[in-house]
């Protein structure tokens, strides 16, 4: 039974993911509407486990959101630990080989004065913050109105009626099974949470949220695309820590996933955060359509890493933290809406953040649209309490399409898909003409490997056991695996033509081949980024919840 300070099997709101979108529908709804009973689920075992990024974050929403929620925030010491942080310094570089750099802000600068789509880029007085150190912040602002934020209950699914065509609860994972599936003396049934509101707010390619755009029949105009980046937090000497600055941001494109006519070619880049604590975030962002049968973003992350202007202000470094996640990119046209009403959602069920996709990838940016959705989720809900299950969704849509969140995602529309079908070289500059370009269909990010190989492959072998373990995963290990092969005769032809991709692109070292067979043989090492099933040639591998509370326990990230 779920269970915190009070026993739940019914709610009247129920949100599913405890991350900033989430956290922020919460907050809204319960300043307005005090008496609501709100209840945040989260297959987390503490907030900001399970939430990773840059981040470079605009302030407005946020800072919205606390004025509503919080007396005298900005001198809270929550304030100052968090938000501490703003861009003064601010670069987007062209890494020309190993070794040169090459600044593109008067280009980009021009672009703004111009108001032309990369003129976004520019992130001065932004926050520079810590994501899970966010989160955890905004549970605690959620707690202290009375929302129920309960973590460690991984939902699987969510029940809809298709007659009625609202859903009446979710369905959180049964716990104490082994390995084979045999129930073992700790055993917990699953449960089914009823809710007359339920707002979907798991992140990035959410699996009840996708369960739920198809059985509502929910449709994208365009297919859903990802990138997948990876991240380390590297401490760093004082001198270097001061040299760098602690307000400086770099963005970095071009080697080593982007070398113009020679190749490779793929979108994305590399990334520096100051972020206090003498420590530097590095990480690296790759578009899930790259082609090289034998790539690894942390092999990207390993030369970028090593790249001269890099290395200078991290050699002989610690990584005290790592991970990964992925970031959906398909924009304003890969937004789930019923094809009848326009709704982002249906009914009863509204879809916020990055479970929706309102990343703006001209921005390099999504956390601000994510939190804005939440508020906006928040006040449809409380707006329409006299008809919850009609009202709440078209009122959100209504909310959104006049928001500023619509406004940016409108005009990053075409950004994407114009540089997957084009390419970086052409595609890039040509995005500058943004809606006069026609609307490119593009296909799933799977769909793209060939048997070509990636000619920056390091000598050594990406440390994926230390990356792990820098990631603080914990699953508990007698549970049937959560990482799935759906047709293993898929997996010899895989091998035949692109020698198991799989086992070198996860970052966390899930799969691996025993005695001629793949497995996914360390599922207890899982980050929850779900690669596998975006980037498997074969669309064979799946990505099911796991018990409630393993995964990454990130604190930092």
């Amino acid at each position: 039974m779920i269970s915190s300070n009070k026993t739940y099997n019914r709610s009247k709101v129920l949100i599913v993911g405890a991350g900033p979108a989430g956290l922020s529908a919460a907050i809204t709804l319960k300043k307005r509407e005090p008496q609501m009973e709100v209840v945040v689920l989260d297959k987390a075992a503490h907030c900001g486990n399970h939430t990773l990024s840059g981040a470079v974050m605009e302030a407005e929403p946020l800072e919205r959101l606390l004025d509503g929620a919080v007396e005298n925030w900005r001198e809270s010491d929550e304030a100052k630990q968090v938000l501490g942080r703003k861009v003064a310094h601010d670069q987007v570089l062209f890494f020309a080989g190993r070794k040169m750099a090459m600044s593109m802000m008067p280009a980009i600068k021009t672009a703004k004065l111009l108001r032309l789509g990369f003129g976004q880029m520019i992130h001065q007085g932004d926050y520079i913050v810590s994501v899970s150190r966010l989160t955890q912040w905004l549970g605690k602002v959620a707690e202290s109105l009375g929302v129920e934020v309960l973590h460690g209950f991984a939902v699987k699914d969510i029940d809809y009626d298709t007659a009625s065509q609202l859903a009446t609860g979710v369905q959180v994972v049964e716990q104490g099974l082994d390995k084979q599936g045999h129930k073992q003396p700790n055993y917990v049934p699953s449960e089914t949470i009823n809710a007359d509101v339920i707002v979907l707010a798991e992140g990035c390619d959410g699996l009840v949220t996708e369960k739920f755009i198809v059985q509502a029949g929910l449709q994208r105009d365009a297919q859903q695309l990802f990138s997948v980046g990876v991240k380390e937090l590297i401490e760093v000497s004082d001198q270097q820590y001061v040299a760098f600055g602690d307000d400086r941001v770099v963005h970095a494109m071009g080697y080593p996933i982007w070398t113009p006519i020679l190749g490779p070619g793929m979108f994305g880049g590399g990334i520096m955060y100051a972020f206090g604590e003498n420590r530097i975030a590095v990480g690296m962002i790759v578009g899930a359509d790259w082609s090289y049968c034998d790539f690894n973003p942390q092999d990207a992350l390993t030369n970028f890493k090593n790249h001269a202007f890099v290395q200078r202000y991290i050699a002989g470094g610690q990584v005290v933290e790592a991970g990964a996640k992925m970031i959906p990119e398909g924009g304003y046209y890969a937004i789930p809406r019923d094809p009848q009403t326009g709704e982002i959602g249906k009914n009863n069920v509204l879809i916020v953040g990055d479970s929706a996709g309102f990343v703006n990838m001209l921005k390099i940016k999504g956390l601000h649209n994510a939190i804005d959705s939440g508020i906006m989720a928040g006040e449809a809900v409380a707006d329409s309490q006299d008809d919850l299950s009609n009202a709440a969704t078209g009122r959100y849509t209504k909310l959104w399409e006049e928001s500023n969140v619509k406004k940016e995602m409108y005009s990053s529309r075409n950004f994407r898909q114009t540089v997957a079908k084009l390419g970086n070289s052409v595609g890039m500059p040509l995005s500058t003409l943004g809606g006069l370009l026609p609307h490119f269909k593009i296909e799933r990010d799977y769909t793209h490997m060939k048997e070509k190989r990636y000619k920056f492959k390091p000598a050594k072998e990406f440390d994926k056991d230390g990356f792990t373990a820098k990631a603080l995963v914990e699953h508990r290990e007698e549970q049937p695996s959560h990482c799935l092969l759906s047709d293993p005769g898929l997996c010899v032809q895989c091998a035949q033509r692109f020698g198991r991709p799989c086992v070198t692109f996860c970052p966390a070292g899930v799969y691996e081949v025993i005695q001629g067979e793949l497995k996914a043989a360390n599922p207890s090492n899982c980050v929850h980024c779900k690669t596998c099933q975006n980037k498997c040639p074969y669309d064979n591998l799946r990505w099911t919840v796991p018990e409630g509370a393993g995964g990454p326990q990130y604190k930092n990230m």
